[in-house]
């Protein structure tokens, strides 16, 4: 299953020595586009969260008016099966701001209300995030809504890599990805949320880090996608299923380290056995979800 054996990988670097208590992971060189190392990178899985990245490109290339305001409503709330969110029944916020939140905080009724106020619904909206993909060369993935909470919503760290570098070509998601916090000011009624970045390095005010977005399901692990300079080089990290609340951040730095010095750390044996039944489950559960490329 692991493709690590056919990663283009440095010399100086030593596939054996990468450990990560993610399921599945991918890490590429964003300007030459080289495969620095794979770990089960062509298994179909969720993606949770991560679907917001596709969710913001494709609002982004309608060209509808970021200033204009969007009506939060009780069909929103419905797609996202009544999901909790601070954000209010009847309000409205500014879409520019709306991308924002989904992106940082991983708002799930902004990202709703995207969807829905897409021209033509949110079935039109689900169209074009597939034909988004399948542009790009997604041949793995398949997506079903613009929050990310089916588990229906499928791709690889393969796929993924991809819509990380094509996220990266739009200036507001580097920028809406990687905001520490935020107040959304709200009208009808009146109000403010304070948002915080999903991402602990962001939060922690860490500025190799150029994007982000983060994921969590219960089906589809702790999941987590970045483009990080490590020396001085941008560098696509994509984790899915990591192994335990902190493992991503874990994983992100014996991946810094593994790069900077060819050494990396250890995980845990209870990550190696989580994965083997991570594995059989995917291999199982999702190998005859319908893809883009069908």
């Amino acid at each position: 299953i692991s493709a690590n054996k056919k990663s283009k990988v440095p010399k100086k670097l030593s596939l054996k020595l990468l450990n990560l208590a993610s399921v599945s992971a991918s890490v590429v060189d964003l300007k030459k586009g080289t495969i620095l190392y794979q770990k089960n990178a062509n298994i179909v899985m969720p993606i949770a969260s991560i679907t917001k990245l596709m969710t913001a490109m494709v609002i982004l290339d309608s060209k509808q008016s970021l200033k204009e305001r969007i009506l939060f409503t009780k069909a929103d709330r419905k797609s996202i099966h009544n999901y909790f969110s601070r954000i209010r029944v009847a309000s409205t916020l500014s879409r520019a701001d709306s991308i924002r939140i989904a992106l940082m905080s991983s708002e799930n009724l902004a990202a709703s209300a995207l969807g829905n106020n897409y021209p033509g619904g949110m079935v039109a909206m689900v169209k074009a995030m597939n034909a988004k993909a399948k542009s790009l060369g997604m041949k793995n993935s398949h997506f079903v809504d613009s929050s990310g909470l089916s588990e229906k919503n499928v791709s690889t760290a393969s796929d993924l890599a991809k819509v990380v570098a094509a996220a990266y070509k739009y200036s507001l998601i580097k920028k809406y990805s990687t905001t520490k916090v935020y107040t959304a000011r709200f009208k009808k009624p009146r109000y403010i949320n304070g948002y915080t970045n999903t991402n602990a390095l962001i939060r922690a005010g860490n500025k190799s880090v150029k994007l982000s977005k983060t994921g969590y399901l219960d089906e589809a692990g702790r999941c987590m996608v970045m483009i990080k300079q490590i020396n001085n080089k941008d560098t696509i990290i994509v984790m899915l299923d990591s192994f335990g609340k902190r493992s991503p951040l874990g994983d992100a730095k014996r991946i810094s380290k593994w790069i900077t010095s060819g050494k990396t750390g250890k995980v845990a044996k209870s990550a190696s056995r989580y994965e083997q039944t991570k594995l059989a489950y995917y291999s199982k559960r999702y190998s005859k979800i319908t893809t883009t490329s069908k």
